[in-house]
């Protein structure tokens, strides 16, 4: 890769961790569910009316937007919001590759081989040792909500396997428009009209940038940077960046927002992202399979 490229897909990492630490600054002042809504509705328009017409069927992009914008988002956001910290989120998260590879061999007959389930079984390891980490001091309940937030991503990255959109910008951005009315429902459902009014009505300058950064910044440029990437080089030189989202996101909430960093949470990132890597960079044993678009595979940062 040539070292501009080098220093972009760098940059989309750290984007994308940072945007861990820009989603819990907005949970202060938006519901779960409603912050959430608007974050898909602003990365939508004006984008959607500028990528032109869906480049794969809309069952897949139902599909996705579903489990990735209503579902993953969703429990992500609430689970954040319940008190899971950001740079743990963004380390946790990223066992969502591990579930990847469970439901490609489940649907998709792509068996792993030693060197995946060593992977796997090395970063369920590595979520092990969060967990006693976060048990010790933390919301059970929110770190299991960020572990079902990347069961869900799983399952998108299966439908997207499926789906082999060509063209990454336009398949998120059209994913983008599915997860809107589904979350605002969710939103007057579970927060209430009061409390969703409340905060459009205390919408200031921090707020419409909080939701520019994670809209614009973390999916439209990061997708876009990220699909240019992968146009121009092979999937296995651009894929090991994603590695450093949670690098980006642990360093960043522990600057900016004093999150403390444990010996066992450096242990748990040791081992996940180890794990990880050997899971993501380690293709099935059915070898005609193509590769899982790599966006999908790391975090949207993705929050």
């Amino acid at each position: 890769m040539r070292p501009l490229h080098i220093a972009l897909a760098a940059l989309v990492a750290a984007v994308w961790g940072v945007n861990f630490v820009v989603v819990e600054l907005g949970l202060d002042h938006f519901p779960p569910l409603l912050f959430s809504a608007l974050r898909f509705l602003v990365a939508a328009v004006p984008a959607v009316f500028l990528v032109g017409r869906p480049t794969v069927a809309w069952r897949y992009i139902v599909g996705v937007g579903l489990a990735l914008g209503v579902a993953k988002f969703g429990l992500l956001f609430i689970g954040m919001d319940q008190g899971m910290p950001a740079g743990l989120s963004s380390l946790v998260l990223q066992v969502q590759a591990v579930f990847t590879a469970l439901f490609a061999a489940l649907v998709l007959s792509e068996r792993p081989g030693r060197t995946r389930v060593l992977g796997m079984g090395v970063a369920l390891a590595g979520i092990g040792v969060a967990a006693v980490d976060e048990g010790a001091g933390g919301p059970v309940l929110a770190f299991v909500l960020v572990i079902a937030a990347a069961a869900c991503w799983g399952v998108s990255n299966v439908i997207t396997r499926k789906a082999a959109p060509p063209d990454s910008l336009n398949f998120m951005v059209w994913v983008s428009t599915v997860p809107v009315l589904p979350l605002l429902a969710l939103s007057l459902l579970f927060e209430g009209w009061d409390r969703d009014m409340a905060a459009l009505a205390a919408l200031d300058r921090s707020g419409v940038g909080i939701i520019v950064y994670v809209a614009w910044v973390s999916t439209v440029f990061g997708f876009a940077a990220w699909g240019f990437l992968l146009r121009h080089h092979p999937a296995s030189s651009v894929a090991p960046f994603t590695l450093l989202v949670p690098v980006f996101g642990m360093s960043s909430a522990a600057l900016l927002l004093g999150e403390p960093v444990s010996p066992l949470r450096w242990c748990a990132a040791v081992l996940l992202v180890g794990g990880v890597a050997l899971t993501s960079l380690t293709g099935p044993r059915r070898a005609a399979a193509p590769p899982l678009p790599e966006p999908q595979e790391v975090q949207e940062a993705r929050a």
